[in-house]
């Protein structure tokens, strides 16, 4: 896969370095953005032409003949609602940007219908009790529920097929048999499923250590069992992989409004007021791309979370990166998440 990056260009770049690296880059397509990397335009081969029948100096600033006005893809869309977009407009290319418009990525047509074989282990946690969920955890494991028509899990192992993934473990521990003779060996989606057990819970990172090493070969996409998105995988990887880190971990805005005014102090004076603030954070998405070495490091029957395993890592020195996730997610933790799901199921999911 070609990198988008090698296409970016300043506005102030002149008319013929553009050109240049619109040549060198392969993509046929150069993006134009500023120091916060915001897209501000986009120059393609018929820009090109358009400038030199006007007769514009190669000398002259990008800015003056690129697409101020390019169209875009945003981050959260689906592989097929941009397909779609790019058959209805005839395009070959689509910048991808957040909400902000800062640029997160560039997909082309070519590299959309390729269907290229991923052979990253995928390593899906499926041993919780889902104590929050009762009744219905009782005789069920909770990535075992239905969202429509099939259970959580289904639904997650579907998404990476899609993406192309076919090399899967899933851990077990309450009620495992149920999620073992449901998905087999995993024939019947064309893939390999591989099991491991807990027989104490170890955490949600101590199961990495009863993975078989020799087969963690390349870095692992680890996912809860409970969680509902269209995070497109490949682009987490391409991330990874262009962010060299011993792990990635996936990572999702939240709001919390404050209910009352918030006041200020120093002392018994008031610096300041703000009437029902918001505050922002990042929390954990529950998804991560880990490296093999990382994943080594757990040993067998140990009980670690996953923040902790991070913490040490960094404490090593080691570098760990965040990826915002900005299509759908659910974690399908309590019952109005589990209804939310099933209200959203059609909309989001399909």
């Amino acid at each position: 896969m070609k990198d988008w990056h090698s296409v970016l260009v300043s506005p102030d770049t002149p008319l013929t370095d553009a050109i240049a690296t619109l040549d060198k880059g392969a993509l046929r397509i150069v993006l134009v953005v500023n120091e916060q990397r915001k897209l501000l335009g986009t120059l393609t081969d018929g820009d090109v032409r358009r400038a030199l029948m006007k007769q514009t100096s190669m000398d002259r600033p990008v800015a003056e003949v690129m697409c101020d006005r390019p169209q875009v893809a945003r981050s959260e869309w689906t592989r097929d609602r941009i397909l779609s977009v790019m058959e209805r407009s005839e395009l070959l290319q689509l910048p991808v940007v957040d909400e902000q418009g800062h640029l997160v990525g560039l997909d082309t047509l070519h590299g959309l219908l390729e269907r290229n074989t991923i052979n990253n282990p995928v390593f899906l946690m499926a041993g919780g009790f889902g104590t929050r969920l009762r009744p219905l955890t009782y005789d069920c494991p909770k990535p075992m529920l239905k969202v429509g028509e099939k259970p959580i899990l289904e639904l997650i192992l579907e998404g990476f097929i899609t993406a192309g993934f076919h090399r899967f473990f899933i851990s077990t521990h309450y009620l495992p048999e149920q999620i073992r003779n449901h998905f087999g060996d995993g024939q019947r989606w064309g893939v390999s499923i591989q099991y491991v057990h807990e027989e104490e819970p170890l955490g949600t990172g101590g199961a990495l250590g009863l993975l078989p090493g020799s087969e963690v070969d390349l870095p692992l996409v680890m996912m809860n069992g409970d969680l509902l998105t269209t995070l497109d995988y490949r682009r987490l990887l391409d991330f990874h992989d262009q962010n060299p880190s011993a792990a990635t971990m996936c990572v999702r805005e939240f709001e919390y409004q404050v209910p009352y005014g918030v006041v200020e102090c120093e002392g018994p004076y008031i610096q300041g007021m703000t009437e029902k603030p918001i505050q922002k954070y990042f929390i954990n998405a529950g998804i991560y791309v880990v490296s093999p070495e990382l994943v080594g490091q757990v040993k067998k029957g140990e009980s670690v979370d996953m923040p902790t395993l991070l913490e040490r890592a960094m404490a090593r020195g080691e570098k760990i990166t965040t990826y915002p996730v900005h299509e759908y997610w659910l974690d399908v933790g309590r019952m109005n998440d589990f209804q939310r799901a099933q209200d959203e199921y059609e909309g989001e999911l399909t």
